[in-house]
């Protein structure tokens, strides 16, 4: 079986939080404000391959500076390694199953996860970073394009992810999947599944 990890809050915590607490006295003031920016929806499209620069461009000119921001403590919002589930994967490793990474991450801040985590650039026979190829999680393609890069059957895939929906897209492309929500989770999952 060939194992495929998401990163963010599977193998590494992802806290964006961490890249705005020195401008707010709570995190309620910084949920109030990543609201008002409609974050998430901002940062997919940097994990789609949209430069720093029209990430910037894109915003109202009371947040550029803050979101500017946001690129430069980038390290601060994963500094946290889920070690369970790194042993895991080097259990799996062990047992001879394929190891690969598939995760919504922008092109300009990959590098820098490689740098606070060096081991994610050991870890994996092949990782698709969507911000290098153009399609996200749980659009078909960026699932199709790992497959095809690594000449990989659908069927003989299982994805983790801690979002459901990219776990339904898995699924929806012919792999199997696990929704992650702790590593004991995925431990018994895995063993049920005779892969432990």
């Amino acid at each position: 079986m060939n194992i495929v990890f998401d990163i963010g809050n599977v193998l590494i915590g992802w806290d964006p939080y961490a890249a705005f607490r020195h401008a707010f006295d709570s995190d309620a003031e910084i949920d109030a404000f990543l609201m008002d920016a409609d974050f998430y929806a901002w940062n997919l499209e940097q994990d789609r391959g949209r430069s720093r620069k029209e990430a910037v461009a894109a915003v109202p000119e009371a947040h550029a500076a803050l979101m500017d921001g946001y690129f430069e403590r980038f390290h601060l919002t994963i500094q946290d390694k889920i070690c369970e589930t790194w042993s895991l994967m080097e259990r799996l490793r062990s047992k001879g199953h394929g190891i690969y990474g598939l995760t919504n991450f922008a092109a300009e801040t990959w590098p820098v996860a490689l740098r606070v985590h060096p081991q994610l650039g050991e870890a994996f026979e092949d990782v698709v970073v969507s911000g290098r190829e153009g399609t996200v999680k749980p659009e078909r393609e960026i699932y199709d394009l790992l497959c095809r890069r690594n000449k990989l059957s659908p069927s003989d895939c299982l994805f983790i992810d801690d979002s459901a929906a990219n776990a339904d897209g898995a699924r929806k492309a012919g792999w199997q999947a696990h929704h992650f929500t702790s590593p004991d989770a995925l431990r018994r999952d895995l063993t049920e599944r005779g892969l432990l």
